[in-house]
């Protein structure tokens, strides 16, 4: 933080309200008891008089802030109210400065008003007022109650009047639609109708400091300890559990304390001069600066702070506000407002500001990284027994017909395996998974009674067609397989067994079947064979003779020689050929943005949804502020990406080189 320039106040005069001056927000001023002035900033950082406020001496005024705007609060005698926002106020004047010499009437900004029952407001000792997006809430105290009234924004002649007992404490929470009571050293929140949950821990409490939308607060005792309680739903009850703690020197308190509208970040003024900044999320500490001056409030909008003294008001720089994410708010489980424990969220949009980041990676990096497995098991037996096949037991005019053919699938758009697996594969998951299921298990057998018929039955063909007839028996094998797999196995498992298979996938996940991880991993697992099968069959087939004829003098059959000579001499490489797929996998964004339903869920399970890096950063980096912390970590994830990747490419690089220098 950089102190910026300090603006002079006029004397005998009392800051109302702070605006962002920069910005084009003017600060309330009361000079007499019936004026307010809203005040601009001048380029040599003076107060120049915007608009009047001028209203009966008799009047009670007092402004109050919502979302980083500045509202003025008039009551009148009688007790009828009237809220205007501070912004149209000087907009209408602006206005009127610009349109007069043209003679056009006017901008005339309505406001809201409503009216308090006339006793209690003449019997009034002190009074508060709050605002929400819904509700305007009038606090009254007189010397035999508290009284409470609740006006509905949208129709303020729909209200709620509450009252309390004059020893009880009352602090509204409008935001949250309740009031935080203490009475005789017990803490209750008391919502609309009038039901009391007990706040059994909050403990011996000296002050409370809510945040912007009265989702959370803070609250201090007596030994400069912090809490931060959050509002959470606790089997249909609104109540609120604290979630950490710090402390602060036992000789400090709080004087004030300030949310930053989009970043998490809290600005704690302490009366020793102490400027602190916490990650609201996780509640370390991310800076601490000496303020050289007597501070009574602090504001902040943006990049910048103000800070209000006796009888100036200084601006402060705020640099690399982007600062306060923590490694413990990016990979740790956290306790977000409303949220009734603690989990990884990543949930970076909102329909305003004011509101908690959850930049939680660890579901991005769970996404990619299942997905990527996943699509290996599926990719590693297809890719390494074609390889196998092709290098080892077909002939040479074979091999070079099945190769190229297999290698030219690599040259397939992502982009158009993810479409299918999108338009066709996805709906059909209900049925498709079962099939595969069913496929994957008796797939093996079928292979294996092929392996034992084909060569007898290959002894009656003609020799020209002898050699390699193992393929079309594998290949025949497989369609039948597959034929029974999607006509019959989900019949059987329907209506013979009685199993729903659809449904009980259903119950068990939140995720439409068709956006699962599975169906991701097979489109992935497609994708990827083909560069793992031409890798690895280079491998294969770059076994020396001499070891194979070796193999061969000595006795060993082929599949001895396979597994003892030819698969222990092209490991190095088939490992590489593997690893270099994961790499392509993990890094693979066009599949795992059309097929999965994008859902950042930090779970293991394979009929979950998931998002992957690459494809959040090709969701959301067009649409981040640049330099916010959303941006910085999104380049952040690109990182992580980089050198996941480089660290994988470089390992199977050296397996390659490793299996050159035995050559």
């Amino acid at each position: 933080m950089k102190k910026q320039y300090e603006i002079t106040l006029p004397e005998d005069a009392r800051l109302l309200s702070v605006g962002d001056l920069s910005g084009g927000q003017p600060v309330v001023i009361q000079t007499t008891p019936c004026r307010l002035g809203l005040y601009a900033v001048e380029q040599s950082h003076s107060l120049v008089l915007q608009h009047d406020y001028i209203q009966p001496c008799d009047h009670a005024f007092a402004t109050v802030s919502l979302m980083g705007e500045s509202y003025i609060v008039d009551i009148s005698q009688s007790g009828l109210v009237r809220i205007t926002s501070v912004r149209d106020l000087a907009f209408t004047s602006s206005s009127n400065q610009m349109v007069s010499a043209a003679g056009l009437s006017p901008m005339f900004n309505e406001g809201m008003s409503f009216s308090l029952p006339t006793d209690v407001w003449e019997s009034k000792t002190s009074w508060s007022f709050d605002l929400s997006k819904q509700w305007a809430v009038a606090t009254i105290n007189t010397p035999y109650k508290r009284f409470v009234r609740w006006v509905n924004r949208a129709n303020p002649t729909q209200f709620i009047d509450q009252e309390f007992e004059l020893s009880s404490n009352v602090r509204v929470l409008a935001g949250a639609n309740v009031m935080l009571v203490e009475s005789e050293q017990e803490h209750y929140i008391v919502d609309l109708q009038g039901r009391e949950v007990e706040l059994t821990d909050l403990g011996d409490v000296i002050s409370i400091d809510k945040l912007e939308k009265n989702r959370t607060f803070f609250a201090y005792d007596s030994d400069g300890k912090v809490t931060r309680w959050v509002l959470v739903n606790d089997r249909g009850t609104l109540t609120f559990r604290s979630t950490y703690s710090f402390q602060l020197p036992s000789s400090s308190r709080v004087i004030a304390l300030r949310e930053h509208g989009s970043a998490n970040a809290v600005f704690i003024l302490t009366d020793d001069n102490r400027l602190s900044i916490i990650n609201r999320i996780t509640g370390e500490q991310v800076s601490e600066t000496q303020v050289p001056q007597d501070l009574l409030d602090i504001r902040v909008f943006g990049n910048r702070l103000y800070g209000v003294s006796g009888h100036s008001l200084s601006v402060w720089g705020i640099e690399n506000i982007s600062g306060v994410t923590t490694w413990a708010s990016l990979f740790e489980p956290q306790f977000y407002e409303g949220y009734g424990s603690t989990e990884f969220v990543w949930q970076t949009t909102s329909a305003s500001d004011f509101q908690e980041a959850k930049f939680s990676l660890t579901p991005l990096l769970i996404g990619s990284i299942k997905a990527s497995l996943l699509a290996l098991i599926i990719a590693i037996p297809m890719a390494v027994g074609a390889a196998i096949y092709t290098a080892f037991f077909a002939k040479s005019r074979l091999r070079h017909v099945i190769k190229p053919a297999i290698e030219m699938l690599e040259a397939v758009p992502s982009v158009l395996i993810g479409f299918i697996a999108a338009i066709w594969l996805s709906p059909k998951a209900d049925q498709f998974l079962f099939s595969f299921a069913f496929f994957l298990v008796t797939v093996p057998f079928i292979l294996i009674v092929v392996a034992i018929f084909q060569r007898r039955v290959a002894a009656y063909l003609p020799s020209k067609i002898r050699h390699g007839a193992e393929l079309g028996f594998a290949i025949g094998g497989i369609f039948v397989v597959t034929y029974i797999s999607i006509q019959w196995a989900p019949a059987l498992l329907f209506d013979v067994i009685g199993f729903d298979g659809f449904a009980a996938l259903a119950e068990q996940s939140e995720t439409a079947v068709g956006k699962t991880t599975i169906v991701v991993a097979i489109a992935l697992g497609i994708a990827i064979s083909p560069s793992i099968y031409s890798l690895a069959e280079d491998a294969i087939n770059g076994v020396p003779e001499e070891l194979k004829h070796a193999s061969f003098a000595l006795g060993a059959t082929r599949l001895q020689t396979l597994m003892h000579v030819v698969l222990r001499v092209a490991m190095p490489g088939i490992l590489a050929a593997i690893m270099l797929g994961f790499g392509r996998a993990f890094g693979e964004t066009m599949i795992v943005l059309m097929v999965t339903g994008n859902t950042p869920i930090a779970s293991w399970g394979l009929i979950e949804g998931l998002r992957a890096l690459t494809a959040n950063l090709a969701i959301e980096l067009p649409e981040a502020d640049v330099g916010a912390a959303h941006y910085q970590i999104l380049f952040f994830t690109a990182c992580i990406l980089f050198s996941f990747t480089f660290v994988v490419n470089t390992f199977a690089e050296l397996l390659r080189q490793r299996i050159k220098v035995r050559g």
